[in-house]
């Protein structure tokens, strides 16, 4: 009695599709995997440039800071506006205001706009002065408020200083 030989055609094509449909798989589970990461990684990098924006942003704050610094006397101070008198490179006077327009803070010298200093993707939301007089000097304290238009979190950044005329002691 002779035993039938079995046929071994037909098994190789069932694991042709089973290794089909696991080379198929593990592509879909990598691919989940760098889809994920590359997400992350651009949430990360938008994060980021909120954060440099904002801490630019606080270069505002220095130029506001410097000019009154070097200013010998305050001309008119208001809520969100700040104008004082000073001296250019060459010791001409001339006088440099700082106010709150809309979401911008604008500098203006001897009457005409300069710009804004604010980037267009920062909002200035709040921005005072107030003047401190004493029998020594007088100062003006400085707060802004910051944030940025694309932050889907709607955080805000305040920066304050207090600053000393020098032309004021």
């Amino acid at each position: 009695m002779q035993i039938p030989k079995l046929k071994t055609e037909n098994s190789k094509q069932g694991y042709g599709v089973v290794e089909l449909i696991f080379y198929i798989s593990i592509f879909a589970v990598v691919t989940l995997v760098v889809i994920n990461a590359m997400i992350t990684m651009t949430k990360a990098f938008r994060e980021t440039s909120i954060q440099s924006e904002l801490m630019q942003s606080g270069g505002v704050m220095e130029r506001i800071v410097r000019e009154a610094r070097g200013a010998s006397s305050i001309a008119s101070i208001g809520a969100s506006s700040l104008k004082v008198n000073t001296t250019d490179s060459e010791g001409a006077p001339k006088t440099v205001e700082f106010s709150l327009s809309g979401g911008d803070v604008q500098l203006l010298e001897n009457n005409a706009l300069i710009g804004n200093l604010n980037s267009p993707n920062i909002t200035v939301s709040a921005l005072s002065f107030t003047q401190i007089t004493t029998a020594k000097g007088v100062a003006v304290k400085i707060s802004m408020t910051l944030r940025a238009e694309e932050d889907t979190l709607t955080r805000s950044y305040d920066f304050y200083d207090t600053v000393v005329l020098r032309g004021g002691y």
